[in-house]
């Protein structure tokens, strides 16, 4: 008995481990993509309102001789393309669940790299615009 329930515990594992790189059917991807679309404008969008509002703030401090405007829009433009690069991963990693197996895999490592890649360049441009 004990060895048909350490048999039926693998099976299940396996299977288990068998479906993380399952195809979703074109329907569930294509509702899965367009929803993380809206998600990553509207946080692409608060990012923007954000950064619009941190150089407000930072012109009139200006005007008071507190904050430098250069580092106040440099931040907003970075927290900005920290939110693409965001939204563009999710997006990217959800077009990825339409393969399956190694193809999926691949297809959300190289997503991965470019969002990597795009936060990198996003952090030296930030670094670049400081004194």
């Amino acid at each position: 008995m004990q060895k048909q329930l350490i048999l039926v515990a693998g099976i299940l594992s396996f299977a288990a481990l068998a479906a993380c790189n399952n195809a979703k059917s074109p329907d569930a991807v294509a509702n899965d993509v367009a929803t993380a679309r809206q998600k990553s404008a509207n946080e692409v969008a608060k990012a923007q309102e954000s950064a619009a509002k941190d150089a407000d703030n930072a012109t009139a401090k200006v005007n008071d001789k507190q904050v430098d405007l250069d580092a106040a829009n440099a931040k907003g433009a970075y927290d900005v393309a920290i939110a693409k690069a965001d939204g563009e991963h999710k997006v990217a990693i959800e077009k990825c669940n339409a393969m399956a197996g190694d193809a999926q895999k691949a297809c959300k490592d190289q997503a991965d790299a470019r969002h990597e890649l795009a936060e990198a360049n996003s952090k030296a441009a930030l670094v670049a615009q400081k004194p």
